[in-house]
């Protein structure tokens, strides 16, 4: 069933007359990173009810904490690092041994705190409405994730303009833009300094330190000393996981020792395959059931040299489409049969393909691969070639009639693509 909001249908919807590949067009730029933002007030983004941004975070650098009232899908494009996503209401099951250096001793400290998971290059991320999370950069490279916000979730009873609520940080007073001052800043700056005090049971001064505006070092800084955590094995975790995500028959189970992160480029999770053509990952409900709760799923794909991807149209949702490398051609048709895109992309662009909108990819020279958010949590599509197809399940006279063609040639449309599925390889037509 789907969760997506009933605003949806008094929206402007997707009246547009031409969809086009995109880059961030605003950056805000932190102490230790910088965040790319789309613009969400693009029609094809107003369609699809997503904000779309990037993340890049320096070695030994820390995103600061923050929640927003929407589902967001992260996928981890470049690099490894910590993330922690802290659901109300759980236990604080893990802890910590934090060493203090004072200048007359060395102590420890006991830290509890909920789970912090190791994210690496193709992860997928999801990040529930209203949990607060925050993720560090421990490599020595870039870490960089782009993110997907679906708006138009029903958890969101605000309206279609993303928001972040961040409990540190802030964007700097100068060389931003107005927009990103008032969506990005610190919620504790503007609270009774004295009634915070008493509600953490804690000294006004830390309080203020907690408000000062003199820590506006932006979204992502610097860390003093590097970090690290204590986690389980992740292989014996695996399992439990597993089974708490599984299981409804409570909020122990079901949702705070749920999996919250799955690697989208495992080769043995491969859901479409083709030796000659390439290959479809599928990460939906069944694989990530937190994803339930979100209705948000993802696919990575590639394709070979010249190769294809069927014609199709997605049935659930909306398709964002972010293209990680070579290049294609992207043809998109709406129910009018007029041409919404006919355009090459390239790696950085994103792109928007509406719900029930023909798509089909043509790979280039150096193949295409991307990764593909989708605003449900059970994909499904209707291709119109291949083993698959919905010509292929239709009667030869259904099809002669339809398109004026005699029986042979409506059984080469049926079966000349013989075995091939969704991902179809380059090859010389019989004119």
């Amino acid at each position: 069933m789907s969760q997506r909001s009933p605003q949806l249908s008094k929206a402007q919807q997707c009246r547009f007359q031409r969809l086009s590949a995109s880059q961030p067009s605003r950056q805000i730029q932190s102490e230790g990173g910088v965040t790319e933002l789309w613009e969400e007030s693009q029609e094809q983004f107003q369609c699809a009810g997503v904000a779309a941004m990037r993340n890049t975070i320096q070695p030994n650098s820390l995103s600061l904490p923050n929640y927003h009232p929407t589902p967001r899908l992260v996928y981890v494009e470049r690099g490894q690092g910590f993330i922690s996503v802290t659901f109300p209401g759980c236990a604080e099951t893990y802890d910590s041994q934090q060493t203090q250096m004072t200048s007359e001793s060395q102590s420890q400290r006991q830290d509890l705190h909920q789970k912090v998971h190791r994210i690496r290059r193709g992860d997928i991320v999801a990040i529930p409405a209203g949990a607060a999370h925050w993720c560090y950069n421990d490599g020595n490279e870039e870490l960089v994730a782009v993110s997907v916000n679906d708006l138009n979730h029903q958890s969101n009873q605000l309206d279609q303009k993303f928001r972040a609520f961040y409990l540190a940080g802030g964007v700097p007073e100068r060389g931003q833009q107005e927009q990103e001052r008032q969506t990005f800043q610190n919620i504790f700056q503007e609270f009774d300094s004295e009634l915070m005090a008493e509600a953490f049971n804690i000294p006004s001064e830390t309080v203020r330190k907690m408000q000062s505006k003199e820590n506006r070092r932006g979204l992502i800084v610097n860390v003093r000393e590097r970090m690290g955590f204590i986690r389980p094995d992740e292989e014996q975790q695996q399992e439990q996981e597993q089974r708490g995500g599984q299981s409804d028959n409570g909020i122990e189970e079901s949702y705070c020792t749920m999996k919250i992160r799955t690697n989208i480029e495992n080769r043995r999770d491969t859901d479409i395959y083709s030796r000659q053509a390439g290959k479809v990952n599928v990460v939906d409900r069944h694989k990530l059931p937190i994803l339930k709760y979100m209705d948000m799923s993802a696919e990575r794909g590639r394709l070979y040299q010249n190769a294809l991807l069927s014609p199709h149209w997605s049935v659930h949702g909306h398709t964002i489409v972010y293209v990680t490398g070579g290049d294609a051609n992207v043809q998109v048709v709406n129910n009018n049969g007029q041409t919404m895109m006919n355009d090459n992309v390239n790696k950085g662009n994103m792109f928007v393909v509406p719900q029930y909108y023909t798509v089909t990819f043509k790979a280039g020279n150096n193949g295409f691969q991307w990764v593909a958010f989708k605003t449900t949590g059970w994909p499904l599509r209707n291709p119109l070639a291949g083993y698959t197809s919905v010509i292929r399940g239709m009667p030869l006279q259904v099809l002669t009639n339809a398109y004026q063609i005699s029986p042979n040639q409506a059984q080469q449309i049926k079966i000349n693509r013989g075995g091939e599925s969704l991902v179809l390889s380059s090859g010389g037509r019989s004119d």
